[in-house]
């Protein structure tokens, strides 16, 4: 069957991105391999990372077969196809999407890029300029999930799946970008719920030295 098969993932183990699929895999059972990428070497710009995904970003999952498949929300919805994490329901599955699109669109791009600026650039990069912005527009989006949080308990329907996986990754560590969730109960409490679920997985800490400079940014 597909989901006793092992696959490989290239991730990056700090990156929210590739820890969607560590979580994923270790609630779903199922073998895998990490081959750990140090993104900050450029080691997704070789020659041959770039042939097997011209993108050069993490996460890559690589079947046994030789097939890859990237971006880290549409190898989520592989993973978990025929599984309760991902709705058989059109509508559902449709709603479920839709929320994880709102991520990649909305969310990822505020908050992980806040988090990557205050951990992994010099404390006088000028990025830093775009940390306020950053901030303002992560909390909009951080406002559309407490208020769908207020009447609903997860993102993916009914039940826990790969839209509050998708959505949890990053938001977790939202602090890290200098994001203060205490005016989001209804989100810290969906938090918790997430973190409680079976074989729940914790993304590891930063590098030491990107933890001193994410404590001296936010």
């Amino acid at each position: 069957m597909q989901h006793d098969r092992a696959v490989t993932v290239h991730g990056y183990s700090s990156s929210g991105n590739c820890h969607k699929l560590r979580l994923l895999l270790e609630q779903l059972g199922r073998p895998y391999r990490w081959i750990e990428v140090d993104i900050a070497t450029g080691a997704t710009r070789t020659p041959a990372f770039l042939a097997r995904n011209p993108n050069g970003r993490v996460p890559m999952l690589e079947l046994d077969d030789g097939r890859v498949l990237v971006e880290s929300n549409a190898i989520l919805c592989f993973l978990a196809e025929g599984t309760s994490h991902l709705p058989i329901d059109a509508w559902q599955r449709a709603q479920t999407l839709s929320w994880m699109f709102f991520e990649q669109y909305s969310h990822e791009p505020y908050i992980a890029v806040a988090r990557f600026i205050c951990g992994w650039t010099p404390i006088d990069s000028p990025r830093r300029a775009d940390l306020p912005r950053l901030r303002e527009r992560g909390h909009l989006a951080l406002a559309v999930m407490e208020k769908h949080l207020t009447s609903n308990a997860w993102f993916t329907g009914p039940d826990y799946g790969v839209a509050d996986i998708a959505l949890f990754a990053y938001t977790d560590v939202a602090g890290d970008g200098g994001f203060d969730l205490s005016p989001y109960p209804a989100l810290r409490d969906w938090l918790a719920r997430v973190r409680a679920t079976p074989g729940f997985a914790a993304m590891p800490d930063p590098p030491a030295a990107m933890k001193a400079l994410i404590e001296q940014s936010t």
